[in-house]
Order: C-alpha cells, then structure tokens, then sequence
C-alpha cells in the first residue's frame, strides 16, 4: 500500500481532476489523504480519501473570489494575473508549508502530490522534507522553455533562430519588467522560510509532473524536463441521477447545429460572454445552450436559446456543434475530449494560453478579448461550423486523448515514484539513458534493468 498526500488550492478547477487521481489510488488499495479547503471535504471523502483541513493556510470560498481577495475586481488583463501570483498562489505558502509540515508528523506519506501553484509542497521538498513529490498540472504545459514563451504573456511561440531570440528576450523582460513585483514578493516569502529566491514560474517537480493533456495540444519543445509525463486528460466521472432541463429533447433531437456558450465557474459575469453570444446568435440557424455556473440571467431571452445553471458536459457536449467558452482549461479539454472544435475568448487566469493553444492546434479561434464585440462573435462562430478543418483537428486531439486513461495512468506513475523514491523518467529520457548505459558493441539495456534512474 502507498500513502499519499494530495494537496491543493481550494479552487475547483484544482481539486477536481485531482479527486479523479485519488479515486483511481483509492480503487488501486492505496490510502490518500486530501489536504484542501473545508468546501470540498465531502468530494473527497465520496471517492475514498480522507479529508485534511486547511489549519493555519487561508481557506476561502473559491466562487467568491472578490470577497476572499479584496481589490482583485478592479484589475484587469495582466494587472489580475500578476495579482493572483502574488495573493492567491505565493502568499499562503508558508503556513501551507507549517500545515503540512503537521500533518506529515501525524501521519507519513510515501508521496506529497501537489497542484502547480502549491508552494508549500515546494518549500518542503527544497527543505529536504518529502521523500518524493510529484506535481499535477492542471493547465496548459507552461513550464520554461528555450522554445516557448513565459506562461501569463499570451504569447505564441516562433522556432526560427529569430523567434528563439525573441523568446530569450521575453524571459529577460519577464523576470525583470512585467514580473519584477512577483519575483520580488516570491523571494521575501523564500527568505521568510530561509530558501534562497528563485524566479516565479509554474514550478516543475524534478521526480514526476503529471501533464493532463497530449502533445498535440502542446507547443513542440526540445526541452521537455525528463520527468513531464503526458497522461491525457483528468476528465470528471459522469454525475450520476442527470435530471434533465424540460427542453432537453430540442437538444438530443435538434436539426440544427447545437452552440453551448459558457464561461466556467471563475470569472461568471455574464455580461461579458454569455449575453453578448445569446444576442449574437440570435438570428442565426442554431440552437444556443447556456450555462451559467449557477446564476440566473436577468431579462427576456432569443427564442433559439435554452439556459441552464449547470448540465453536466459529459451528457451535453456529445450533441454539441461549436463550444464559446472565456477558455478555462478544464471546459476546454472536456471539449476537445469530445471533438468539440472551439471559440475562446478570455484574458484572465490561464485564458489567454488556453485560447492560444487551441488556436495553435487548429482546433477553434482565439479572440482574446473578455468583450468580444457581438459581429466578431457571429463570425466566428460561422466560420468554426463551416470550416471543417476545425472539427477535424478537435477530433484528433478527441482520438490523442482516447488512447490514455489519465487517472490509471497517474496512479501507476505515483507507484512507481513511491517505491523507488527516484525521478520517473518520460519515455524519451528512458530511451535516452539507455542508449547513454549501452556497452560498447551490445544491446541497450532494458529499462527493468536501469535500477533507480
């Protein structure tokens, strides 16, 4: 049996395929334990983990993120992600590390698995506290790269020998101009707990990061850390007793393109997409479903629209033609999943790297705007149904993502790192060391053979 120790930020988006992690461990006879916010205790216990309260680190209410972080309304575009570096992600990490540091104390775990932003698993690991630690993404792969701009600039990666220039020179601009103040509150919070500062950046762990995705939806990268793993996607089980909306047979019968506009469960202010798409598409031969993540839309609605508060996708997305979402990650996976192609159109949080990824992919368009005008929405919702280079590349990456099962995947690799206490290498590093280990004028080694790695 392994133990293992899942923590994260108490944001749905984090919790979430983190729980499909820890059901498959469950399922596997190991024991887990989740070390989240007070709002998911039960998620958790429904899949078998035991549940491990924030003591000292803050806890909040993730579907108010005004009143738990004070000031983060009144910014926009990079002013709000440079804000949730700082507040949302850095500054509870000391008591996140004295949180664990306790519970650790209590009760031992052979593997502290952690979400990206969780830098009170960092400060330990730095500390020589975790036996071995393992990172889940749950985002894009935006780890540093000779090849791919900084995560949070939104900007699309170029290979010619002039394009890698440019790419140096946005780190440098990065880490010295746009991040300066990140960096700067990053290093005080290290020296806080006698680390040494380092650059603020998704944080990789150097024995196992599980990236919940496929390369097809990456940027190609010739330095891919040997210990990325790409295991598909984290996708929610299907909930269970679905009750359907009266209107749902206009769905599953519909003789028209079926649009689902959402805009996930952070940033809901429907004035930013959900309104403008319904009265964009108001004219348009297609049936329009909202979701709302729980609000209520105020005034009279287009009689091609239908409007819920929530349908799970899983029951939704394999009638739907073209999905409109700000471009959370987790929406836009479950989409692609489903070869659903996409239009993205958000600048907070991770948006703007998920909308260029889906661009880049040849999967959907990129508007990158949160208010996009209603004529620039019409057509580009037109053109994603007409242009079938869309839907067909969303069923690639749809057939890419089939052939992994994430959760199993993720539990394997969490043994393997359990029982060896050693990095997990990715296939291509494996390959690479044996080639490295190969006597002169005999065989590679098998990798069975290769001992810790």
């Amino acid at each position: 049996m392994v133990r293992v120790l899942i923590c994260t930020h108490p944001i749905t988006g984090h919790i979430v395929p983190a729980l499909e992690i820890a059901r498959a461990l469950v399922a596997r006879g190991h024991e887990v334990r989740c070390y989240t916010g007070q709002k998911f205790r039960a998620r958790a216990e429904v899949v078998g983990a035991a549940f491990e309260p924030m003591r000292a680190a803050y806890d909040y209410d993730d579907a108010d993120y005004d009143a738990a972080f004070p000031g983060r309304s009144r910014l926009k575009g990079l002013d709000q992600i440079k804000f949730d570096f700082q507040r949302v992600f850095i500054a509870p990490a000391p008591e996140q590390a004295q949180d664990l540091r306790a519970i650790l104390a209590e009760r031992p775990a052979d593997v502290v698995l952690s979400d990206p932003g969780f830098i009170g698993a960092k400060i330990l690991y730095r500390q020589g506290e975790l036996p071995a630690w393992a990172v889940f993404n749950i985002s894009v792969l935006g780890l540093p790269s000779r090849d791919v701009p900084p995560f949070g600039l939104g900007a699309l990666p170029a290979y010619s020998p002039l394009g890698r220039l440019r790419t140096r020179l946005l780190y440098t601009l990065a880490n010295r101009v746009v991040f300066r103040d990140v960096n700067a509150f990053l290093a005080a919070t290290f020296r806080r707990v006698g680390l040494e500062p380092e650059h603020f950046a998704p944080f990789v762990s150097p024995m196992l990061y599980l990236q919940p995705s496929v390369p097809g939806f990456e940027y190609p990268r010739g330095d891919l850390p040997p210990s990325v793993h790409f295991i598909g996607a984290l996708l929610p089980r299907p909930a269970g007793g679905f009750s359907p909306p009266p209107w749902w047979d206009d769905v599953t019968g519909a003789t028209r393109p079926v649009v689902l506009v959402t805009q996930g469960t952070v940033a809901t202010d429907p004035t930013e997409l959900l309104l403008p798409t319904l009265r964009a598409l108001a004219g348009e031969e297609v049936l329009v479903v909202a979701t709302t993540g729980g609000k209520d839309l105020e005034g009279p609605l287009p009689d091609n629209a239908r409007v819920a508060r929530f349908i799970p996708f899983t029951e939704l997305l394999p009638h739907v033609a073209a999905m409109v979402t700000n471009g959370g990650y987790g929406g836009a996976t479950i989409a692609l999943a489903n070869g659903v192609p996409l239009v993205c159109a958000g600048t907070t949080e991770d948006k703007p790297e998920v909308g260029n990824r889906v661009a880049y992919a040849g999967a959907g368009l990129d508007l990158k705007t949160n208010h996009p005008p209603e004529a620039r929405l019409r057509k580009a919702v037109r053109r994603v149904l007409a242009d079938g280079a869309f839907r067909a590349n969303a069923r690639r990456l749809q057939a890419e993502l089939a052939r992994h099962d994430a959760p199993a995947e993720a539990a394997a690799l969490l043994e393997r790192l359990a029982a060896t206490r050693q990095p997990v290498l990715n296939e291509a590093s494996e390959l690479a060391w044996a080639g490295r280990q190969r006597p002169a004028g005999g065989p590679a080694a098998p990798l069975s053979a290769r001992g810790s790695g």
